[in-house]
């Protein structure tokens, strides 16, 4: 028994530890730490798996859409200060242009004394009708209030004899009545005769045809030996003062844009010279069938302007500050004028504006563009709205101006 209770008691220590609480907890902690790694572990692989099998697919899909969307064009444009101009054709014209005809009865023109180009005076005469019968009109109607004259002055002279006579009781004063009436008769003939005079003078006058103000003869209508008369029409063009215009056909919306007294340029057909004009008046009313109006430009005289002619004109209509883009960056639809700017996701989107002044830089874009868009430069006719693209920025955008600078 004792042999037996001394190998239990040997073997008690050994046996006693194993069956420790606390070491049977610390055992369990660490079960459960390998359990939340394992399943850690797990979960990694899980997920590894799962992007290894789909995000290649997504990525393929991806790269699929991005290697079908095409590059294309794109411009920043920017604000840009823009002197405004209209540019408008129309031909020279007289500013005043005087028709000068006969004012009398007419007859055999005798002589021309002027040709188209030269310079007149006020009153000068020009052209000079055959008044041979008009001459003899005047001797006889001259030599009419002269004897006129005298029956004036005899009746007068009869009436004053009367008059002393009458002082003596020889005559009676009804004679005396009569005497008076007479020579009232003769003096009221003198008047009617003399009246008939000067409108004989006054008459062969106005065959002379002369200028009605100073300033340069456009045409000549008419030759020595020519029969004129009222009914010939214009026998001479003046331009008054020698001032010219061009007058300029515009539309209505670049009508409403002017005002009078801006300038222009005219440049003439066959010379490279510009003219310098300003407008003084704007036609009151529009064509109803084209839409136009007119622009008249004073130009002062100068020997290349031609009445007639043709020319083109550059006015000036103020500075504006906005977008200024390229031509082929402007598409057009029954709405009116667009473009394509590039938005989220480089998606193309439809932009309405309205554009202004054409410029040796490009097409001004009155409203619609604030200036930072990536607007399509070209290719705009082959996308859609929607459509995804790879945007290529083209050249570098003009500097920001501030308005009023």
């Amino acid at each position: 028994m004792n042999y037996e209770a001394s190998i239990k008691s040997r073997l008690q220590p050994a046996v006693e530890p194993a069956i420790d609480d606390g070491e049977f907890g610390s055992r369990g902690a660490g079960r459960g730490r390998m359990v939340i790694i394992g399943v850690a572990i797990a979960l990694a692989l899980g997920l590894a798996w799962y992007f290894m099998h789909r995000t290649p697919a997504a990525t393929d899909a991806a790269s699929a859409r991005n290697a079908q969307a095409q590059s294309v064009s794109v411009i920043t444009p920017g604000v840009t200060s823009v002197t405004g101009s209209i540019t408008a054709s129309g031909t020279i014209a007289a500013r005043r242009e005087m028709p000068v005809g006969i004012a009398g009865e007419g007859g055999r023109v005798v002589s021309v004394l002027v040709d188209a180009g030269t310079w007149v005076q006020a009153g000068q005469v020009l052209a000079v009708v055959d008044r041979s019968v008009q001459a003899q009109q005047i001797a006889g109607q001259a030599a009419n209030t002269e004897v006129q004259r005298a029956n004036a002055r005899i009746a007068q002279a009869n009436l004053d004899r009367a008059l002393k006579l009458v002082e003596r009781g020889f005559i009676s004063k009804a004679d005396v009545d009569r005497l008076v009436a007479t020579r009232d008769a003769a003096v009221a003939q003198v008047r009617v005769a003399s009246a008939a005079l000067d409108q004989l003078r006054a008459s062969t006058a106005r065959l002379s045809i002369v200028a009605p103000a100073a300033g340069l003869v456009l045409t000549r209508g008419v030759e020595p030996g020519q029969i004129v008369s009222p009914g010939s029409g214009v026998l001479f063009r003046i331009a008054k003062e020698g001032q010219f215009e061009m007058q300029a056909r515009l539309a209505e919306n670049d009508l409403a844009r002017l005002s009078v007294g801006q300038t222009a340029e005219v440049t003439p057909v066959g010379t490279s010279k510009p003219f310098i004009g300003q407008i003084w008046q704007l036609s009151p009313t529009i064509d109803a069938q084209t839409r136009e109006g007119i622009a008249r430009i004073a130009l002062a005289y100068d020997r290349a302007l031609r009445p007639g002619g043709f020319a083109s004109a550059q006015i000036r209509s103020g500075s504006v500050t906005a977008p200024v883009l390229p031509e082929s960056a402007i598409l057009s639809d029954q709405q009116g004028p667009f473009v394509y700017v590039v938005g989220k996701g480089n998606k193309v989107e439809h932009r309405t504006i309205k554009t202004g002044d054409v410029t040796a830089q490009g097409i001004v874009v009155a409203e619609g563009l604030s200036g930072g868009e990536r607007v399509v430069m070209r290719a705009g006719g082959f996308l859609s709205p929607g459509d995804v693209i790879r945007p290529v920025v083209t050249g570098a955008p003009p500097p920001a101006v501030r308005p009023g600078a």
